[in-house]
């Protein structure tokens, strides 16, 4: 990089991306569909490689220099995929994805010997699986045992 006057602090690497990724690139930017930390990296690693300083990068994507530099270099060294970021910390999930599916498929496909449909508490009881789990399951897939999707004549009518 060639040094002009008033340019301070440690120099730019060029960050060189070849077509391929730029086009890539442009598309995650332009998706209106992805999440917006992973367009604004995109939108920082096609600043940093037409040229602009990381301080102007920063000023157009609403970020600090560090950032900037930050995902410049994560990108150098992983590419398109060090831009996904990484793991977070916290607890390890306690039930494995068969686990789940089970109590998913037994609330879906079957029903309970002694009740017209499956409740939290049932479901807890039937697999296992902690009261408190089963509801926060129950609302991330958005299952409502409770209802029917098909109409149902009361009995008193039938007589």
């Amino acid at each position: 990089m060639i040094w002009e006057v008033g340019m301070m602090g440690r120099p730019n690497t060029a960050l060189v991306i070849s077509e391929s990724e730029k086009r890539e690139l442009q598309s995650i930017v332009r998706s209106r569909s992805m999440p917006h930390s992973l367009v604004r990296r995109a939108k920082i690693v096609l600043l940093s490689a037409s040229g602009e300083p990381n301080r102007a990068v920063a000023k157009q994507c609403g970020v600090s220099a560090p950032i900037v530099s930050l995902w410049r270099s994560r990108y150098q060294r992983d590419g398109l995929a060090g831009l996904h970021g990484e793991l977070r910390p916290g607890r390890p999930r306690k039930y494995s994805d068969d686990k789940v599916a089970g109590l998913l498929r037994t609330v879906l496909q079957s029903k309970p010997e002694v009740a017209t449909h499956w409740t939290i508490r049932s479901a807890a009881a039937r697999t296992g699986i902690s009261k408190s789990t089963v509801g926060r399951y129950f609302a991330l897939f958005g299952v409502q045992p409770h209802r029917s999707k098909s109409f149902k004549l009361s009995g008193s009518v039938l007589r």
